[in-house]
């Protein structure tokens, strides 16, 4: 914010000079330079450019005993407003961030800056030049975490590495078979011991050179050289052999039918053998990294790319400290935009039920009386999931007793007694002291001051432990209760084996490793056994979270992307997010025909 702007708001938000907008109030220059935090001298030449640029009517006392006189002439929220207009239209969005996140304004204020920023953002067509580059800008509310495939944590960094990569091959969730990638074809041996890929020829990384079969092989090394999470996935790869520039093959120690399901999933996503990702990630996929840090990240259509390239030119991606619910917004303002009417495919949002569910875990690594069957019994019915979509509704579409929709609805839902939760509690030998709850501040708190509230019915105290982020596990494992959400894959059968063994969840750093061997051993023949044989023994193992209170699952929920009716092509990649390789704009037609008016 410019120093005259800045100098405005701090007067007209100071509450020990009382100025109101278009009257006369009495100042004093002492009062002035407290305010401001100068000296008297300066201060007369503040308001000097103040009167000057039209912010204020000064009217300076004349003779002893009388004030000096201040009429505010601007509302301190069409002054940030402008402003705001201003460095958006001059191309200075970190500024405008800024301006919200740090200067001192109500919450209401606050929020009415954000909704103007984006109406700002979207899609921008800047024809003025030969080529006409297409950018659409999308906000975030959290920053940026790690995009290195290999240790990719969150649904949003998952769904970027698929924008930004490729793997070997694809699952296809609706026809439940996989589809060719970087690899055209595949083979495996009648035991499923050994694979072999054959990869497309010409396949060009952002950097330029050429992918062969040395980067998948350097790709599958490096998830053992970082000791990645996921590693555990390849345990079966006894020798990954190079047999030619475009054909590679792996021998294993067992057979594995679910080894195409790990050459698809986003840790695979294969990279240059001779570049590092820790500065900036690079393959093969539609869009290339050109920029990125703690503000923005920012994608350029990959010219070499091997497939269909994007139409949109640029993605800009600014991340907005407290931007609110965790809606998806491709918004195209100030565009000459199509009209269609609301019934037609092009809405204005797009609903989808996740796959996944929120749920609550106990951590077992701590001593306390959770780790009495009664006790998590009776959290089990205050976190009652019938009762938490009903009481909190909103996105929360159904009860979660799976982390799987369809698994959750052949359940029988009633909603449980809070009374026979205290009965049991008082069993547990509960003696009031106080149970720790985290959960993540802007996403769980309606859900955890709603438990506090039914927890306080039985006589259970908890205390609210928020955090800004559950990505980190520090302030995470104090407590005894944790909050969080599981948002599956399309690939549900990887999400799900993925979310019993991954090392890095929280699932796993609440189990004790005498709770994870049981789990372990129920699913170590898991990769040998064909699909239908697979799903019934992840359905055997969530009964077993189940019977004992392990988590509770709570519901699931619906997600949403706000769209413009201009916007076509829409398609949802991974996670529910829009393909943004596939998006494309529609002008009006006035634009692209020569009306003509009715005689």
């Amino acid at each position: 914010m410019d120093t005259t702007t800045t100098h405005y708001v701090r007067l007209a938000t100071a509450k020990e000079l009382s100025l109101t907008l278009d009257e006369p109030v009495p100042v004093t220059i002492d009062s002035l330079s407290d305010a401001l935090c100068c000296t008297p001298r300066n201060v007369k030449f503040i308001l000097r450019k103040l009167e000057e640029q039209g912010f204020i009517h000064w009217q300076p006392g004349r003779g002893r005993g009388h004030y000096s006189e201040m009429t505010l002439l601007r509302s301190v929220n069409e002054t940030l407003e402008n402003h705001l207009r201003e460095l958006i239209g001059r191309g200075k969005i970190k500024e405008a961030i800024e301006l919200i996140s740090t200067i001192d304004i109500h919450k209401t204020l606050q929020e009415q800056l954000l909704r103007s920023l984006n109406k700002h953002m979207g899609f921008h067509s800047h024809a003025e030049t030969a080529s006409g580059q297409d950018v659409l800008r999308m906000m975030r509310s959290r920053r940026q975490g790690n995009l290195d495939p290999a240790f990719v944590y969150t649904a949003f960094e998952t769904y970027l590495l698929g924008q930004v990569g490729n793997t070997l091959v694809t699952y296809d969730a609706k026809s439940n078979s996989f589809q060719p990638d970087l690899a055209h074809m595949w083979e495996c041996s009648e035991d499923h011991t050994v694979w072999i890929f054959y990869l497309r020829k010409g396949v060009r990384f952002h950097h330029g050179r050429v992918m062969t079969s040395k980067d998948v092989q350097a790709t599958l090394q490096r998830l053992h050289d970082v000791n990645s999470p996921s590693i555990w996935l390849y345990r079966d790869i006894e020798r990954a052999e190079i047999t030619g520039d475009y054909c590679i093959r792996f021998e294993l120690s067992r057979p594995n039918r679910f080894f195409l399901h790990l050459f698809s999933c986003i840790r695979m996503t294969i990279l240059p053998y001779d570049m590092g990702v820790s500065e900036r990630l690079i393959g093969t996929g539609p869009f290339q990294i050109t920029k990125m840090n703690e503000d923005m990240l920012e994608l350029g259509a990959f010219e070499a790319y091997y497939g269909i390239r994007p139409h949109l030119d640029q993605v800009h991606i600014w991340f907005v400290p407290d931007l609110g619910p965790n809606d998806r917004y491709y918004e195209l303002p100030g565009t000459s935009r199509l009209k269609l009417p609301s019934t037609d495919f092009n809405t204005n949002s797009i609903n989808y039920p996740a796959l996944g569910c929120q749920y609550m875990l106990f951590n077992f690594r701590k001593e306390g009386i959770h780790h009495h069957p009664k006790f998590r019994q009776a959290l089990r019915m205050v976190y009652d999931s019938v009762a938490l979509v009903k009481d909190l509704g909103g996105n929360r579409i159904t009860p979660a007793g799976s982390f799987l929709p369809w698994k959750s609805e052949i359940l029988d839902w009633t909603e449980s007694s809070l009374e026979h939760a205290r009965e049991l509690l008082h069993s547990s030998g509960y003696q009031g002291e106080t149970i720790a709850l985290s959960y993540t501040l802007n996403k769980d708190s309606k859900a955890a001051e709603w438990l506090q509230r039914r927890a306080q019915v039985i006589g259970l105290r908890l205390d609210m432990c928020p955090c800004e982020d559950n990505i980190h596990f520090g302030e995470t494992m104090n407590a005894e209760l944790i909050m969080a959400e599981e948002i599956l894959e399309g690939d549900w059968q990887y999400g799900m084996i993925h979310f019993f063994k991954n090392l890095s969840n929280h699932f796993h750093m609440c189990m004790t490793p005498d709770l994870q061997s049981i789990l372990d051993q129920k699913l170590d023949q898991f990769a040998q056994l064909p699909s239908i044989e697979r799903a019934e023994l992840l359905d055997e193992a969530e009964e077993m979270l189940r019977e004992n209170n392990w988590i509770l699952h709570g519901c699931h929920m619906n997600k949403r992307a706000q769209l413009d009716q201009s916007i076509f092509g829409m398609q949802t990649a991974e996670f529910g997010y829009m393909d943004i390789s596939q998006l494309w704009i529609k002008i009006s037609s006035e634009v692209c025909f020569a009306s003509k008016e009715s005689p």
